[in-house]
């Protein structure tokens, strides 16, 4: 069953995930779940965050800065980390 949630994790939009673990953190903080509930629901929510983070590392490193001339105006790019 873990392997299942882990592919349906991985199938979703950086917001679905994000807004899905919005709902298990409400969840949570309001303390009318059951312990068992709780615990897998948490459990859900590190695999979300875990996959939040995947697909913001993705997207960082896709970033580019843009250079500009002496002039002012667009030169080119450069990864945002040189």
């Amino acid at each position: 069953m873990a392997e299942q949630t882990d592919n349906d994790v991985k199938a979703m939009s950086f917001e679905q995930a994000l807004a899905e673990l919005e709902t298990i953190v409400g969840k949570l903080e309001s303390g009318q779940a059951p312990l068992q509930e709780s615990i897998a629901i948490y459990e859900r929510g590190e695999a979300l965050k875990k996959h939040c983070e995947t697909l913001l590392k993705t997207a960082e490193a896709r970033i580019e800065k843009i250079t500009l001339s002496r002039e002012g105006t667009a030169a080119g790019t450069e990864p945002l980390d040189s």
